[in-house]
């Protein structure tokens, strides 16, 4: 018979047997809590869902940082310098003056200084001289603004004298009769205040002098202002400071602006003929630095050639820890150290106790009983007296003592 062909009993009913009731067919997904599905947000949905937004936020970090990388560094920032773009420089100051026809020459030494204010009258602006001889400053000629505060003041302004006491800078009016600043009005400034020699114009007055000095000498004027801020990038558009600036510079003269060099110039050696700090220091020193090493090296050979490595050696006899602490009580006990005993117990106890209790090392007395009386139902007063009262007066003080300390060890055991 072929193995395709229908079986002979296919259509029969089965055989008489046992009733089993029918297999219910499969409930379909969902229909109760065993065939039901999470709804909630797995790991690969939160990623098909949100990995376009990812992917451009990290487009665009690596976009920030290489235009980080790639931009060319800014440098130090230069207050006051013409050529600085940072908030604290004065380059909006001086592309204004050049738009107003002002000629603006940058100068970072003093020979620069020198040969350009030699070919012919000049309008010197300073405000640094880190690195500038005061003198040599002083004698060239022409008009001076000097920018403070600046060190040797009374060389480059001689008469100007500068009082104790800052004056914080806000707006101020100038209340004064001199042209440029009259001209300019309010003026965010402040700084020390000044007095100038017979026949100065003082601007901008405060308690004790002016922030702004003219007067005249032999070679030119000289204007002296307190606070160069309102000179800068940052403050130069509030009130009126750039109509104050643009005054104080716009005299009808080219302007020399000395600023800090960029590579600070380099300083002779000391002492004649270039001689060096070695060079100066008398022989005696030398040879006194020489005994002084040597004396240090015979000292720690002295002190340290006792000592060398750590010798291991193994005890004679193994003694278990009751043993040792058995003969420690008795010590205690031939000694009557009572109190010694109290303590030690005591102080185990509380070391035991503070991490069951969440305490720290430090924990005080008052925090110590407080957790330990919440914790195990304890009266306070009983459990601070047993922790850090004053030691018993006998041995069965003692004995009970530490019988109440480990009976509260247990009672924290078993929590």
């Amino acid at each position: 018979m072929s193995i395709f062909a229908r079986p002979a009993d296919a259509g029969a009913p089965p055989p008489a047997g046992p009733a089993t009731a029918p297999t219910p067919p499969a409930p379909p997904p969902g229909a109760d809590g065993r065939g039901s599905s999470s709804t909630s947000p797995t790991a690969r949905s939160v990623w098909r869902s949100g990995r376009l937004i990812v992917l451009l936020g990290v487009l665009v970090v690596l976009i920030a940082v290489i235009g980080v990388l790639l931009s060319p560094s800014r440098g130090e920032s230069r207050p006051l310098d013409p050529g600085d773009t940072s908030l604290a420089g004065s380059r909006a100051l001086a592309e204004i003056l050049r738009d107003r026809g002002v000629p603006i020459e940058r100068v970072d030494s003093m020979e620069a200084a020198e040969e350009k204010a030699a070919a012919g009258d000049k309008l010197l602006v300073v405000t640094d001289i880190t690195y500038f001889d005061e003198e040599r400053l002083a004698r060239i000629p022409g008009d001076r603004l000097v920018v403070g505060p600046l060190p040797y003041l009374e060389v480059l302004a001689p008469g100007v004298r500068v009082e104790p006491g800052d004056n914080r800078a806000r707006s101020r009016e100038p209340e004064c009769t001199l042209p440029a600043a009259a001209a300019a009005g309010s003026v965010h400034i402040g700084g020390l205040a000044m007095n100038g020699p017979t026949g100065t114009i003082g601007c901008f007055p405060v308690e004790d002098g002016h922030l702004l000095v003219r007067f005249q000498r032999d070679a030119g004027f000289t204007t002296v202002v307190a606070d160069g801020s309102f000179m800068s990038n940052q403050r130069l558009a509030e009130d009126g400071n750039a109509a104050l600036a643009i005054n104080l510079f716009q005299t009808g003269k080219s302007v020399l602006w000395l600023v800090r060099p960029a590579t600070p110039p380099a300083v002779d050696l000391p002492g004649e003929g270039g001689k060096s700090m070695e060079d100066l220091m008398p022989e005696s020193i030398r040879w006194a630095v020489y005994m002084a090493i040597i004396a240090v090296a015979v000292a720690a050979f002295w002190r340290g050639r006792r000592l060398g490595p750590v010798v291991t050696e193994k005890l004679p006899v193994v003694v278990r820890a009751a043993e040792t602490v058995e003969g420690r009580g008795r010590l205690y006990r031939a000694r009557r150290a009572r109190g010694r005993a109290a303590a030690s117990l005591r102080a185990g106890t509380i070391d035991r106790l503070a991490p069951r209790l969440g305490l720290g090392s430090n924990a005080g007395q008052h925090e110590v009983v407080a957790a330990i009386a919440a914790r195990t139902g304890q009266d306070a007063h009983q459990v601070g007296a047993a922790l850090y009262g004053p030691p018993p007066p006998d041995d069965a003080g003692l004995v009970a003592l530490a019988g109440y300390l480990d009976l509260i060890e247990r009672q924290l055991s078993e929590l």
